[in-house]
């Protein structure tokens, strides 16, 4: 039979390789959701990713290394030095096999000197045909292609391409550099051999020289100067030292020798990192025994040349364990995902502004580092400012602009401004759901967030999905209190369900000046002396004072820590209050994703921590009709207190509590979407005493009764219009089988549907109007035709 044929580029959104992939086919019946699912499914309006705002669509692998391979140049190949004119002329040279890819060439530029003579550049024929599958204005606003195209480099050019382009030249350009990829792949004939593999000839005298070191340290070991533990540690450090330094010597080795396949792999960014070919050609190094301790004795062997029998015997137990985790990974990351969209489901975009002047302080926008540049990224692009902000320039930013690249730009390079106030939704005041402003832009479309876009769904999947690349190994280091630190998805669950962490820290309940007391056999007493004279001791057991922090005579404030590890939430929400506990949530959980080198905006983390703390325990019920233990809905406690104080009336008081998202997903208001994730029978026992009446405010409750789900077009507001629905008419298609030029096809779409060379929504049959207005949702709404024109106005 025939396999369904899949564009590489989107290959990566929907995490498709071809083994024997299933996928499903959706049948859209009626004109309406065919209308919907154009606008809303089809490739080229999904370029961005909904987690982090940046393209999807990047050409990866094969096209990478066939682009790196085109944009190479070498000295002495065939036709360097010759002067061209057209383009033409080089592709027939390069044809004819007068003239390389990578020959320095002279190319006239267009331009003339003061006497009139043309003027010409230095470049390759590879870069101009590069050039070539850019739109044409690109080189002239973006700058020439003057160095061999890396992955970074790729990605940096098709984020200027969605930024600046309309859909239809994003497409166009996007296929051409693909088949120029694939093309070039094929040329260069790059293939992998066992001489590829260079191991550096300074390897054995490197490692002599470190285990000379190691030999030292068993030497002190044995004379009683150092503990077990200490030499473990001292000989691991060694060890980590000389596989670093093997592997520097292997990436000199490897770059010395031009055009090598598995330099050019690496360098390109197409596949592999660095250690991944260091244990191939370098050396292998340290690994862990069964119980996750670090073997003091490394792996001095390559793949290249072999380990010896007890060197494999040793990583055998590394790889069934890499094994193991990735399958018990994917279970867990699955059910992660689950429960953080049982959570979040009822966050839906119900109003533009919910009127908050609140907002959360972002510190260090000028960025020192090139880590932190890109963690601003993520915190800052698409929010929206609580207040004006003035530039060193004049320029002023007023209230309620959203963040995109220009204003970031700015406020990046602005030496004056250190800190920006921007609307949050941990801040947000909308009785349900979020408001359009506290939420700040869609990352998917780079416009406003629209009424009715399921916020919740998107940053449970943008947070759930990448749970996968998360590691699953808790390691001991061996040595100094071996505490296991939690790291990856673990430690990920761990934050969410707001569970108390292994081997936490003490936190100073008091602000105050530290004084630190002796006692042998027990260990250390901290006592912190306040401002007003009174005192509070912590003990310190003897394993935990080597992780002490602080010194006598310090000052401290509440909340710090005075043993290192990990903060528990629930204490920290009773010291430091509820902020300062959502901003330390969404740090930790980003801290784990970046040390994957993941990438997700803090406002989808920051929508389950909203979840989490959407709860007051009631202490005193004033003049309310709250019970005393009773647990009530933040907003709803805010509301009540707030129509008491007006009327001089006594009002409850309570605290916020922390809730993990599974006991926050069965607290929810709604006993049929609480009954359907987990403990059904408790859930309906208890609704059943209650008299609960379910008011299907979220997605699952309206799934589970048959109705619309109250998000996009099956919002009230687009409830109460009428489809004119025309008589079928089969949709034009695209196929590469008739020979048709894409680009040609789309700009026809441009003029049938939507605007100028839009691929916005595909033609639509005739009686529908054409869309109108913003990114997602307003397209598909606006074809439909409303009865009256008072409906079309509500």
């Amino acid at each position: 039979g025939k396999a369904i044929q899949i564009h590489p580029l989107v290959c990566a959104a929907f995490n498709a390789d071809f083994d024997g992939d299933q996928m499903a086919v959706h049948l859209p019946l009626s004109a309406e959701a065919q209308a919907e699912a154009r606008v809303l499914m089809l490739s080229a309006n999904n370029v961005l990713s909904p987690a982090n705002g940046r393209p999807l669509t990047v050409p990866s692998q094969d096209m990478v290394i066939g682009i790196y391979y085109l944009t190479e140049k070498v000295a002495g190949a065939k036709g360097e030095g010759r002067r061209f004119r057209h383009l033409w002329e080089i592709e027939q040279a390069y044809d004819t096999r007068d003239l390389e890819v990578h020959a320095e060439i002279q190319f006239d530029d267009g331009g003339h000197d003061d006497d009139g003579v043309p003027t010409h550049r230095i470049t390759t024929p590879g870069r101009l045909l590069f050039e070539n599958a850019l739109p044409p204005d690109f080189a002239e606003r973006f700058g020439y292609i003057d160095k061999a195209v890396k992955k970074r480099h790729i990605t940096d050019i098709v984020e200027k391409l969605v930024d600046e382009y309309s859909k239809a030249i994003v497409a166009q350009s996007l296929d051409a550099i693909k088949d120029l990829g694939f093309r070039f792949a094929s040329q260069s004939g790059l293939t992998i051999s066992m001489d590829d593999v260079k191991t550096p000839p300074e390897k054995p005298v490197i490692l002599d020289r470190y285990e000379k070191e190691a030999d030292k340290i068993e030497a002190q070991f044995k004379r009683g100067i150092i503990t077990d533990d200490e030499r473990r540690q001292k000989e691991v450090e060694i060890w980590i030292n000389a596989t670093e330094e093997v592997r520097r010597a292997m990436q000199k080795t490897l770059g010395g020798d031009s055009f090598n396949p598995i330099d050019m792999m690496l360098n390109s960014g197409a596949r592999g990192n660095i250690m991944q070919v260091s244990q191939i050609a370098g050396m292998r190094g340290l690994v862990a025994n069964p119980r996750g301790e670090i073997i003091p004795r490394p792996i001095k062997s390559n793949f290249r040349e072999g380990m010896s029998v007890l060197e494999y015997f040793i990583s055998t137990h590394g790889a069934r364990k890499g094994l193991a985790d990735t399958a018990l990974r994917t279970a867990d990351s699955g059910y992660l995902t689950r429960r953080l969209v049982d959570v979040a489901q009822e966050l839906i975009i119900r109003s533009i502004d919910c009127g908050s002047t609140r907002g959360l302080w972002l510190e260090n926008v000028t960025p020192d580092r090139p880590d932190q540049r890109t963690n601003l990224e993520t915190r800052l692009y698409g929010r929206t400012l609580v207040d004006a902000v003035t530039l060193s320039d004049g320029r002023e930013l007023p209230v309620n602009t959203t963040v995109g690249e220009p204003e970031m730009a700015a406020l990046r390079d602005d030496e004056g401004i250190d800190r920006v106030r921007v609307r949050s939704v941990l801040t947000c005041e909308a009785t349900h759901g979020v408001c359009g402003l506290c939420y700040g832009r869609s990352m998917a479309t780079g416009k406003a967030i629209e009424l009715g876009e399921a916020v919740g769904v998107i940053a449970a999947q943008s947070i759930g999905e990448p749970g996968t690349q998360l590691t699953m190994r808790t390691f001991h280091t061996g040595g100094i209190a071996g505490e296991d630190i939690t790291h990856g998805l673990p430690r990920v669950v761990e934050l969410f369900e707001a569970r108390t962490p292994k081997g936490k820290a003490v936190l100073a309940r008091t602000s105050g000046v530290v004084r630190l007391v002796e006692d042998d056999v027990k260990g250390r007493t901290v006592t912190i002396v306040g401002d007003d004279g009174s005192e509070e001791s912590y003990p310190v057991s003897t394993r935990d004072v080597t992780r002490l922090l602080v010194r006598d005579s310090q000052e401290v404030a509440a909340g710090d820590a005075l043993i290192e590890g990990p903060k528990d939430p629930k204490e920290l929400l009773e010291i430091k209050g509820i902020r300062d506990t959502q901003q330390y949530l969404v740090d930790q959980v980003q801290l784990v994703y970046r040390a994957q080198g993941v990438s997700i905006h803090d406002k989808h983390i920051e929508l389950i921590v909203r979840q989490m703390l959407r709860r007051v325990l009631v202490a005193e019920a004033g003049e309310s009709e709250f019970l005393p233990g009773e647990r009530v809905d933040a907003r709803q406690y805010a509301e009540v207190n707030r129509s008491l104080v007006t009327e001089d009336k006594r009002p409850a008081q309570g605290r916020p509590e922390l809730m993990g998202i599974t006991k926050a997903s069965l607290a929810t208001e709604s006993w049929l979407s609480a009954a359907s994730f987990q403990e059904t029978t408790r859930v309906l026992t208890e609704a059943a005493i209650e008299g609960k009446c379910d008011q299907l405010m979220g997605l699952k409750e309206n799934i589970i009764i048959g109705k619309l789900i109250p998000a996009g077009t099956g919002m009230e507001r687009y409830r109460n219009l009428d489809i004119q629905a025309p008589d079928y008419e089969p949709l034009s298609y695209y196929s590469s089988d008739n020979d048709q030029d894409l680009a040609a096809w789309l700009a026809n779409i441009g003029t049938t549907g939507g605007g100028e060379g839009d691929t916005g929504p595909m033609p639509l049959p005739e009686g529908v109007a054409p869309p109108t207005g913003g990114g997602n949702g307003d397209q598909a709404k606006s074809a439909f035709v409303a009865a009256n024109p008072e409906d079309a106005a509500s």
